[in-house]
């Protein structure tokens, strides 16, 4: 299965995982989504991808930390 840009807990989690030394609450939306590209798991189009769902996936991450 790979994650799609809608799969925003589940991305969190793999970028949690990824990125353990990484404060989400920091991270600005041109690196998160080359994080998010970069993920093994991850397998959708880039140009699906927007401002609204950069921040859910960081609000995700940030409630998965804490």
């Amino acid at each position: 299965m790979s994650l799609k840009w809608t799969d925003s807990l589940e991305i969190a989690i793999a970028l949690d995982d990824a990125k353990p030394d990484v404060d989400p609450k920091t991270v600005r939306f041109t690196d998160l989504m080359e994080w998010v590209l970069a993920l093994d798991e991850f397998g959708d189009d880039p140009a699906h991808c927007g401002e609204k769902i950069l921040e859910g996936i960081q609000l995700a991450w940030i409630e998965e930390r804490e």
